[in-house]
């Protein structure tokens, strides 16, 4: 029970670090998304070095869930992550949770639960993953992750805003997939973990992951960036665990409540991502001082 406990615990203080670091980006000048100069601007607020504490506590807590754990439980539970962040949203943006929230938040726990008990996912092989799945599998996640920056690239508003969240979550599943591969190095002491390259790989895709978020939450609102994040992360992370680490998961009849689970789950995190309180009065300055597409179309949604 510690592995899970120290997942939802993660879940916790990685909502904190997004809503501290969405309060400080959200007045940095547009022109700087995607680029290092967002970074050296948000060094100078201390709200920012705050989330930036918060992230490293998320990244240690994780780290010690899946050091215990199972990959293919620990990342679903860190979907928890949306809920809370729109608890800690209550408090630092604005607003208050009504029955649509206190609801869905309630479905989305229930199905992230219910898809982690019809799956009972089984201890995986992290030791004897071979170079070559290491290879593939690293291979095929840095690629999601390439195609799409140059697709957020390519849009603006809130469409760049949920393309950077899916692809964040992304680079998050890959430095959870190589941050479990690092907990079985440190099992074989110091001198292992210092020597393997997950923990290199790791740290610098962990730093992308980081950069990724702040140009996230920086291009749009949490609705839109949180949705994306928040599934991205458990999807990349199932499918890890499955096909490089050989976890076992249940089949036959189990798939229909599992797939009824995740149907659910995504469905809550629909109706939460769409929540006024992820908006909040901050979200209606936004929208006023973005001049991004959202902008240029609201006049001819009034006209209508």
């Amino acid at each position: 029970m510690l592995s899970p406990l120290l997942a939802v615990l993660a879940a916790v203080a990685s909502a904190l670090a997004s809503v501290l670091q969405r309060k400080a980006a959200r007045d940095q000048p547009g022109k700087d998304n995607l680029s290092l100069r967002l970074v050296w601007h948000l060094l100078h607020r201390p709200v920012w070095l705050g989330g930036i504490l918060s992230v490293i506590a998320s990244f240690l807590l994780q780290a010690a869930a899946l050091g215990t754990g199972r990959i293919s439980v620990v990342q679903p539970l860190l979907a928890l992550e949306l809920p809370a962040a729109l608890m800690v949203s209550r408090f630092l943006l604005g607003g208050r949770m009504g029955r649509r929230e206190w609801g869905a938040s309630a479905v989305m726990a229930a199905g992230v639960a219910g898809l982690i008990i019809a799956l009972g996912p089984g201890r995986g092989k992290t030791s004897s993953v071979s170079g070559t799945g290491w290879l593939i599998g690293c291979g095929v996640n840095a690629l999601v992750i390439v195609v799409g920056v140059l697709w957020a690239r390519g849009v603006s508003g809130s469409r760049r805003a949920a393309v950077l969240g899916a692809t964040t979550g992304c680079a998050f599943g890959l430095t959870a997939a190589l941050m479990k591969g690092m907990t079985n190095a440190f099992s074989h002491g110091l001198v292992a973990l210092f020597t393997s390259w997950q923990l290199w790989a790791m740290i610098a895709v962990g730093g992308c992951a980081v950069f990724l978020l702040q140009s996230a939450l920086h291009a749009g609102r949490l609705l839109a960036t949180q949705p994306g994040l928040t599934m991205a992360d458990p999807v990349v992370a199932i499918l890890w665990g499955v096909l490089v680490f050989q976890e076992s998961v249940r089949g036959g009849l189990f798939i229909l409540p599992a797939v009824l689970a995740a149907a659910a789950a995504a469905a809550a995190v629909m109706v939460l991502s769409r929540s006024p309180l992820l908006a909040g009065e901050a979200g209606h300055r936004e929208d006023a001082g973005s001049g991004g597409e959202d902008d240029a179309e609201a006049p001819r949604a009034r006209k209508k």
